[in-house]
């Protein structure tokens, strides 16, 4: 398998040095009361830059979508956030903001205008019976209230043509349009009131290849455009390797390696990373067998001790039956800075006490 090689459509700035603007710190999120309770996240912490594409992988159900629903506070019972900080930074500076803590009104007034979402299954979220472009225009008038109903309108053509749909479509259906341009409808409104956070979560699982690529680019060339962070929620690996600055591996509600998408890419440092990468296929090069992840993803009412991926994993020990490990960075010398990874064969201190060589990452060029 060759790396991905980058195109002006999508430019490689994960270089650029750039300020937090949302940070999740110790979140923790249960289903259920009592002793009969799921806890879906156990501690999570993640870090969003401005201006960057975050990239969040995993198989299902191990807490993507729960993860962005309770840092958005849209988190649907029985689910509850039981602990944990979700900070959002002002443009220019200043306190940043506990959006857990925000009373309803600033709530309100922050949605689609701070952070915009594009949900699961978007093209089934316009409402059957209103035209678009009323759909666009009442999502406008509910934050800009001062705004004329021609100035709404000219917004929402504005918006139409900026996702590459012809302005006079604004008059048309849902079921007048094709999945491609409901989808591109979608990316419009949550982009109406110019967020700076734009959460897609699995925006592009129901489209096929072709319409995947122009999505794609079209998302990328309007985050260049417009300067916004996208968080991308995907089971895809090999989707995030081209779009996105950074990825962050999930497994069992938590975050196992967070790293730049090509060292993820070349160098995975988790052995369930190196998992997600093996199962695809490669576009080009000699035919290679999938190796795949053996086992099931664990119960998470009912976790392991110690490492949640040991049953599954080729180089657990004994230590991973006992001690669960710390998203820290790697043991190995001249790895990216901010790379980290919760695995014992790469904790330092484990590494240290435990008297063995931290596992080796495959050069995935050599593959």
């Amino acid at each position: 398998m060759t790396a991905p090689t980058t195109s002006a459509a999508f430019p490689a700035s994960a270089a650029r040095e750039r300020r937090p603007i949302l940070e999740i710190r110790d979140l923790v999120v249960d289903y259920g009361y009592g002793e009969d309770r799921v806890h879906a996240l156990r501690g999570v912490n993640l870090t969003l830059h401005e201006g960057e594409v975050l990239g969040l992988a995993g198989e299902s159900g191990c807490g993507k979508s729960t993860l962005v629903y309770a840092a958005t506070r849209l988190l649907a019972p029985p689910g509850y956030i039981s602990a944990g900080e979700v900070l959002f930074h002002p443009e220019g500076g200043g306190e940043p903001i506990d959006v857990l803590r925000q009373d309803e009104r600033s709530l309100r007034a922050a949605r689609w205008q701070d952070t915009a979402i594009v949900f699961q299954g978007a093209m089934n979220s316009l409402n059957p019976v209103y035209r678009i472009g009323r759909q666009l225009t009442d999502t406008i008038a509910a934050h800009r209230p001062e705004m004329t109903r021609p100035e709404r309108e000219e917004r929402a053509r504005e918006l139409l043509s900026m996702v590459g749909i012809a302005p006079n479509r604004i008059s048309s259906f849902p079921h007048q349009l094709s999945g491609g341009m409901r989808q591109r409808v979608m990316i419009a409104m949550a982009l109406a009131l110019e967020p700076r956070v734009l959460i897609m979560d699995e925006p592009t699982t129901a489209l096929d290849v072709v319409m995947q690529r122009q999505i794609l680019e079209q998302i990328m060339e309007l985050r260049d455009r417009l300067g916004f962070a996208v968080v991308f929620i995907t089971h895809d690996v090999s989707l995030l390797i081209e779009i996105a600055d950074r990825i962050a591996i999930m497994y069992a509600g938590e975050i196992v390696e967070d790293a730049p998408a090509q060292d993820v890419y070349r160098r995975p440092r988790h052995p369930y990373s190196d998992g997600l990468l093996h199962s695809f296929p490669p576009l080009r090069g000699p035919r290679r067998e999938l190796a795949g992840i053996p086992g099931s993803p664990p119960d998470l009412a009912h976790l392991p001790s110690g490492c949640p991926f040991r049953d599954r994993c080729a180089f657990a020990w004994d230590a991973c039956a006992a001690i669960p490990p710390r998203l820290v960075p790697p043991a190995v010398p001249g790895d990216s800075p901010g790379r980290l990874v919760a695995c014992l064969r790469h904790d330092p201190q484990a590494v240290r006490y435990g008297g063995f060589e931290p596992l080796p990452a495959p050069d995935r060029l050599a593959l």
